[in-house]
């Protein structure tokens, strides 16, 4: 399966916020249902390649958007319209045969369309601590949001090699952020400076150097998080 994420999900009519690692194959809102029409498509980015940096690099959201996200659609797609033959020619080895697939092109299609509506630039909100209940709750869960994100870190970087944290074993949970600890995330990105790591909280002078250093990355990514978007989804689920 594929490899995504420290996560942050609720129980479905539950105020309870959990901090986990669940990502549910499910249609949720930010992409298409209508594949039997049109099939899956890759959804926009709603900022550009080059605006969340210096958390993340142009580059590596290029790559990582248009070519990995891409991927998984494009397999997702073909995994389905192989399983419509298999139906229609009641053919029930060849539909077991395709659920890894299914699962894997699908699930990393479901987790990419959530994790990019889960960032924003700095210069619009990204990275500003959430307010109202999803912030009430979090306090009452986690004791404060410091302890939320150590949390997180810590499933993101205890994942060895690439898997999921937690593969699927828990029902009926709603993915609210996710952070996506696949080396395509930012293994590739390209130090500016040749003395190590640097951050500025000034978009587009100088990006981390990450390459095999996760736990940097996941500390990182918190100045782009895009807490008004996990905030709705939380309102809307509650």
């Amino acid at each position: 399966m594929a490899a995504m994420q420290a996560s942050m999900a609720i129980k479905r009519g539950t105020s309870t916020v959990a901090c986990t690692a669940r990502n549910l194959l499910g249609l949720q809102r930010g992409f298409s249902t209508s594949y039997k029409e049109h099939g899956y498509t890759l959804p926009d980015l709603p900022y550009g390649y080059g605006e969340l940096e210096p958390a993340i690099s142009g580059d590596i959201m290029q790559l990582h958007h248009s070519k990995h996200h891409q991927a998984y659609i494009t397999g997702f797609n073909q995994a389905l319209e192989k399983l419509d033959a298999a139906h229609s020619s009641r053919d029930p080895q060849t539909i077991v045969q395709l659920q890894a697939a299914l699962k894997f092109n699908g699930g990393g299609h479901v987790n990419h369309s959530i994790f990019w509506k889960n960032l924003a630039p700095i210069k619009e909100g990204g990275g500003v601590p959430p307010e109202g209940s999803l912030a009430s709750a979090i306090e009452a869960e986690f004791g404060s949001l410091e302890i939320l994100k150590a949390k997180m870190v810590a499933g993101g970087v205890g994942v060895q090699g690439s898997g999921w944290v937690d593969p699927l074993v828990t029902k009926g949970l709603i993915p609210l952020l996710g952070i996506d600890v696949w080396e395509h995330a930012y293994y590739l990105q390209e130090p500016v400076l040749s003395n190590g790591f640097f951050l500025t909280d000034i978009p587009g002078t100088v990006c981390v150097q990450y390459k095999n250093v996760r736990p940097d990355y996941l500390k990182n990514i918190w100045k782009v998080v895009n807490w008004k978007d996990v905030s709705s989804r939380y309102e809307e689920n509650v």
